[in-house]
């Protein structure tokens, strides 16, 4: 897997498919107990993958005013978007993630974190979603001598 980062149309379409997730989801997201009005929608972090097969794919984080979300999508609307789950593997290991389909795009999420409440601003959240992605992309660290 070789990563990149992200083009400026890859930005662009981010961009947008975090305004529509908003656009669609915003209100139930509102009804639920842990939403956080001082956080909004947007797609962080994202790096371009390319896998061993030559197969391109973003993957990054999306915060909503509840959650967290690791994500992942092909920069086009892609065949295999139908499936119902997708084995994202990163360095760090393997991860099911569920399809999400809504509007004209299809991904693939999982929830990292459920209750964002304690966050205080889109900042905060942004500094999370670092944390996360970083973590994602290294490698697990090998047992140490009091661990084997």
């Amino acid at each position: 897997m070789q990563t990149a980062t992200p083009s400026g149309d890859d930005y662009a379409m981010l961009a947008a498919v975090a305004r529509e997730y908003r656009d669609v989801h915003l209100v139930a997201l509102k009804k639920l107990a842990h939403y956080n009005p001082h956080l909004g929608v947007d797609a962080l972090c994202f790096q371009r993958l390319t896998s061993d097969e030559g197969e391109a794919l973003l993957v990054g984080a999306l915060i909503t005013p509840c959650s967290l979300w690791l994500v992942a999508l092909w920069p086009d609307e892609h065949a295999d978007a139908a499936a119902d789950e997708y084995l994202l593997a990163l360095p760090s290991g393997s991860y099911r993630l569920h399809r999400h389909a809504f509007g004209i795009r299809t991904w693939y999420q999982r929830r990292i974190l459920d209750d964002l409440s304690e966050l205080g601003s889109m900042q905060e959240a942004a500094r999370l979603a670092q944390q996360l992605m970083t973590r994602l992309f290294e490698p697990p660290a090998p047992p140490s001598d009091d661990e084997a």
